[in-house]
């Protein structure tokens, strides 16, 4: 699981970051909007947890606002010191999953994305965890280059639904249909599961 952390309280975000990787998930963090703005355009997130209160032009949710605007739709967690019902309001209104109040016990954040987001998600006699990414075929674990991994995950996150080619490519060196259609293959092959060509919108897990 990657994770963009966006706090300017650079001792809190260095404990989180340090508390989330003893549970292998991986942390960006940055201090500025601008600075999530880069992250975000230049890496693919499983969630963000992004404070409320920044010292700059934009808070928080002016930043989930104007990504939602382009498109993303990653869960986030808001923590934030401010506790008033209009600001809660505003944060769920812009799509957040979790709201938790500073001053907070640190592993609290780690439980809380361990209960929303650590649910073993199965495909037959597939299991794929989605907080560190392992996965699993009759209970004995399957390793997939990043470039499989990376595919199925995205295939995971829109189940039942078409995952673009352009969006699967993107994680490819060298972007292409054909070489779209081979690692298919292989994952179809790896792990014995049906994966559908839906034509002129990309692929999904059926």
């Amino acid at each position: 699981m990657r994770v963009l952390l966006l706090e300017d309280d650079y001792m809190l975000s260095e404990s989180m970051k340090l508390l989330l990787e003893s549970e292998n998930i991986e942390v960006d963090v940055v201090h500025t909007p601008q600075e999530a703005y880069e992250a975000t355009f230049n890496n693919k997130y499983d969630l963000y947890i992004f404070d409320i209160n920044l010292q700059s032009d934009e808070n928080g949710i002016e930043v989930v606002k104007n990504l939602k605007e382009a498109g993303d739709n990653t869960p986030i967690i808001f923590i934030s010191a401010l506790t008033d019902i209009k600001t809660i309001k505003e944060a769920f209104d812009v799509g957040a999953d979790e709201y938790i109040k500073k001053p907070f016990e640190i592993e609290e954040v780690l439980v809380r994305i361990k209960s929303k987001y650590n649910r073993i998600i199965k495909i037959k006699d597939i299991e794929y965890d989605p907080l560190n990414g392992n996965i699993y075929k009759n209970n004995q674990q399957i390793f997939l280059s990043p470039v499989l991994k990376n595919i199925l995950k995205e295939l995971i996150k829109k189940r039942s639904k078409p995952v673009s080619k352009n969006i699967l490519m993107e994680y490819m060196e060298k972007e292409s249909e054909n070489a779209l259609r081979v690692n298919i293959s292989k994952l179809k092959s790896k792990l014995g599961i049906d994966i559908k060509n839906v034509r002129n919108e990309g692929y999904m897990i059926e």
